[in-house]
């Protein structure tokens, strides 16, 4: 079935195609996260273990949400990895020192470049494509990723 939601199908399209690569670019931060947390070492271990479990937990969170948002245009949201990898915009690490502090640099550096994406989309979303629910939608997800960036500056002061 068609979906009528006020948007034209091709705005529709527009739109779905920007969130698929807004989830492929929060699974790849998700599972570097998840390599934090299953992989971090030093003195501080258990601190950043719990940490990045909390922060993997939200970003589980929003995968769904960002899923979800793409089925409620009447799109798929796309589920392999093959897929994630050519639509993120990010890039996978690897890493010789296990520390909490270069994790942390790290991923900052990953919520930072998905928050100057999400800020550059809201506005296009809203006036161009006419989806203000999408835009506000991206909206929230830059204010939940302005927090986690913040939780992760934190710890290297």
């Amino acid at each position: 079935m068609k979906t009528t939601i006020g948007i034209t199908e091709a705005n529709l399209h527009a739109v779905a195609t920007d969130l698929t690569k807004i989830l492929a670019d929060e699974f790849v931060l998700y599972t570097k996260t998840r390599n934090a947390h299953w992989n971090v070492e030093g003195p501080d271990f258990y601190d950043k273990h719990k940490f990045f479990e909390g922060q993997y937990e939200q970003l589980d969170e929003i995968m769904d949400s960002v899923a979800e948002r793409i089925r409620t245009l009447g799109h798929y949201a796309p589920a392999t990895l093959k897929a994630f990898l050519e639509l993120t915009h990010l890039t996978e690490a690897s890493r010789e020192k296990n520390d909490g502090a270069g994790f942390i640099h790290e991923l900052t550096a990953d919520h930072e470049s998905i928050i100057m994406n999400l800020r550059g989309k809201i506005n296009l979303f809203a006036n161009e494509y006419h989806d203000m629910g999408s835009s506000d939608f991206i909206t929230g997800l830059l204010q939940t990723h302005e927090k986690m960036s913040w939780f992760l500056r934190s710890h290297l002061k």
